[in-house]
């Protein structure tokens, strides 16, 4: 006590800090970003033309503080938490797997620019006069599947992950990765119009 009150502060000081500290729980939005990487190379696979990775992540430095170290002393598991997105779950790993086996069948119409990305992180048709008569129910039905899969894991990366309310950054994170891990050619919607990659 004595060495506390030599310091300027009380043990009343010191438990009215502790209890101030407020722990946020915010979107790992860069945690977000390698989880969608993951997913997105394992669905298309690494063999074709993906864009660069992005710009090494900057780390900062901050200054620790005489009251900061003692508000550490009392909550080092809120300060030494890193962001982190489990995207490891048997529902999340049963609609990849369906999403990479129909990717295979979906890849043609990537290519030819029948189809394409959407802001909302899904597909759309684009340009279905490239698609043989025959051909083009098959594609609607490939198209409907792979968004009611999208939609579903973007659903529950954020139900595993504790926080049902991220769900609309999951997919908005996804939606920016899906366009940057696209191959050239494809063709994806910006501001609502489409463009090729």
């Amino acid at each position: 006590m004595t060495i506390i009150k030599s310091m300027g502060m009380s043990i009343s000081t010191m438990f009215l800090l502790v209890s101030c500290v407020t722990i946020n729980i915010y979107f790992p939005a860069a945690a977000a970003e390698k989880a969608a990487d993951k997913i997105i190379e394992d669905i298309w696979g690494t063999d074709k033309q993906t864009a660069p990775q992005g710009e090494p992540e900057q780390q900062s430095q901050s200054q620790t503080t005489f009251g900061v170290a003692i508000l550490n002393w009392f909550i080092p598991v809120a300060h030494a938490a890193e962001p982190n997105l489990n995207v490891n779950s048997d529902a999340i790993n049963t609609i990849q797997k369906r999403m990479k086996q129909r990717h295979k069948s979906l890849r043609p119409f990537y290519d030819n620019g029948a189809i394409g990305l959407t802001e909302q992180g899904l597909l759309a048709e684009r340009d279905m006069s490239v698609v043989a008569l025959k051909d083009r129910n098959q594609v609607k039905a490939l198209l409907a599947a792979t968004n009611k899969d999208r939609q579903a894991m973007y659903a529950e990366i954020a139900r595993v992950n504790g926080h049902p309310e991220w769900q609309d950054e999951i997919q908005a994170t996804f939606a920016k990765r899906w366009v940057k891990k696209a191959a050239p050619g494809w063709w994806y919607q910006a501001n609502g119009r489409w463009q090729q990659k």
